[in-house]
């Protein structure tokens, strides 16, 4: 669906203008239009292709979506993929995607399975004229700084996540529930690299050498995205690293918790053991055994049990294993 039309003349804007009215503004000096699109058709999009002379191969990607973040050149146009990742409670991460068609005259941003729409990105861009003049390169940057600013409250919400499924590990929470919970996360994580690492990469072709003609003037700004980016994936190899350790640690304590048990079964064994081995050898049924018919043979036998007994638990308390 259409969401927006509007046409811009040296950074401000003219007037919101209807589909059929597209070709009235375009090829005019200092003046652009900016169409947003949300989840359209097939139809919708080949108008804007016929509008703006799109090509193919960028609309057929545009169309199917699911396209790893890129930014490639076709002619004068500049196509652009980007994706958006949201936190949903008690979910998974929700992941969305935006497509970004510039050129001389024209922004056509195509926006699809995301529920936060970029209204404030447009207002921010009017409040701007003096920057907006710069035209669809600034319009770009806009977008892309507002796709990439969203990361950082994904990344702040994953430590956060990681912290309260540390403190369970250490607390002696279900380590099944704490493994689950870890490789949850880690879903989450390789959403959010999916997203900004290879958006990275693609950032470096817009302000440094040769830069595609519609963002000549906005490179400090792209460059800013691009250090943005930087620490976005820094952040997001240390979470990472983090979250490897946690499982390591969290496999560590399972194995030392099971050793604990062990030790606990075979101190209590062995108490079992040595009173089962005395009363073993009285039950043999010889007629002739040493104190066999002695008044005291039995309070003696246990004795003995009860002294080899206590000294295995004071021996075992003191070694830690009861």
């Amino acid at each position: 669906m259409l969401v927006n039309c509007a046409v811009y003349e040296r950074g401000k804007k003219v007037a919101d203008i209807a589909q059929e009215e597209i070709h009235l503004h375009l090829g005019k000096p200092e003046r652009f239009v900016w169409v947003a699109l949300r989840d359209p058709t097939q139809e919708e999009l080949e108008d804007m292709q016929v509008e703006f002379g799109l090509h193919e191969l960028a609309v057929e990607d545009a169309l199917h979506g699911h396209q790893r973040p890129k930014i490639e050149e076709y002619g004068d146009c500049l196509f652009t993929v980007l994706r958006t990742v949201e936190l949903v409670e008690g979910a998974d991460s929700r992941e969305g995607e935006v497509n970004i068609f510039i050129g001389t005259d024209y922004v056509l941003s195509i926006r699809k399975r995301t529920q936060r729409g970029f209204s404030m990105v447009r207002d921010r861009c009017e409040r701007e004229p003096h920057l907006l003049k710069e035209g669809p390169g600034y319009v770009l940057y806009a977008l892309m700084d507002t796709v990439v600013d969203g990361y950082f409250p994904v990344i702040e919400a994953l430590e956060d996540e990681l912290e309260n499924i540390e403190q369970r590990i250490f607390e002696g929470g279900p380590a099944r529930r704490n493994v689950e919970a870890l490789y949850v996360l880690k879903r989450k994580l390789m959403v959010l690299r999916h997203a900004a690492g290879p958006l990275h990469e693609a950032t470096s072709k817009l302000y440094g050498g040769r830069v595609p003609a519609v963002t000549v003037g906005t490179q400090e700004y792209f460059r800013d995205v691009h250090d943005h980016l930087f620490r976005i994936n820094q952040s997001i190899d240390s979470l990472r690293d983090m979250l490897n350790t946690a499982m390591t640690v969290n496999i560590s304590l399972v194995t030392v918790h099971e050793s604990e048990t062990m030790k606990r079964l075979a101190a209590y064994a062995a108490l079992v053991a040595v009173p089962t081995m005395i009363a073993g050898i009285y039950g043999m049924n010889f007629d002739v055994m040493p104190e066999l018919r002695w008044s005291f043979g039995y309070p003696l036998a246990m004795a003995v049990m009860f002294g080899v007994d206590a000294y295995l638990f004071y021996r075992f308390r003191k070694a830690g294993w009861i």
